[in-house]
């Protein structure tokens, strides 16, 4: 078995007036091509919330996203920088206009690994074959659209990784 690194992470799932999601595509090693929202791993002294927000603003550059409450909390494994790491993440539902990143944003997406931007809506987020972060991203936000967001974060526990085709 593959020793990992252990990292912690978390992510806002921006979610328009019309229920459409803000996701990026990264490609990796292990997993291949997948659709994330913003976010990425904690500073040390640094809260959940607190590097979502700063995640975001770094890759989005918004600062007027209205943060709900967190939707879930996974553990994955993936290749960081061609390091083996195993990652717990939490992802906070959080609502903003529809608006393309700040150019400032962009301009940095080729060195942190973002291929390509996009709002999906809830019917293409629903009818892709595509691979989202966590798997099952299509089905909690469709939960949410109907019932509400949880209570508490649903604990997703650990998902391995489907191989690259």
């Amino acid at each position: 078995m593959t020793e990992r690194v252990a990292r912690r992470a978390a992510r806002l799932l921006i979610l328009d007036p019309d229920g459409s999601v803000f996701l990026q595509l990264h490609d990796d090693v292990e997993i291949g091509l997948h659709w994330a929202p913003p976010g990425g791993g904690l500073e040390d002294g640094e809260g959940e919330l607190a590097a979502a927000l700063r995640e975001t603003r770094e890759e989005t550059g918004w600062t007027d996203v209205t943060v709900g409450p967190a939707l879930c909390r996974w553990e994955h494994d993936y290749t960081r920088d061609g390091v083996p790491t195993r990652q717990s993440e939490t992802y906070f539902l959080a609502s903003g206009p529809r608006r393309d990143p700040e150019q400032e944003a962009r301009d940095t997406y080729a060195e942190e690994g973002i291929l390509a931007i996009r709002w999906w809506t809830p019917g293409a987020l629903g009818e892709s074959r595509a691979s989202f972060w966590p798997p099952n991203l299509p089905a909690l936000l469709a939960s949410v659209r109907r019932q509400g967001p949880p209570a508490e974060a649903i604990e997703l526990g650990y998902t391995p990784n489907t191989p690259v085709a």
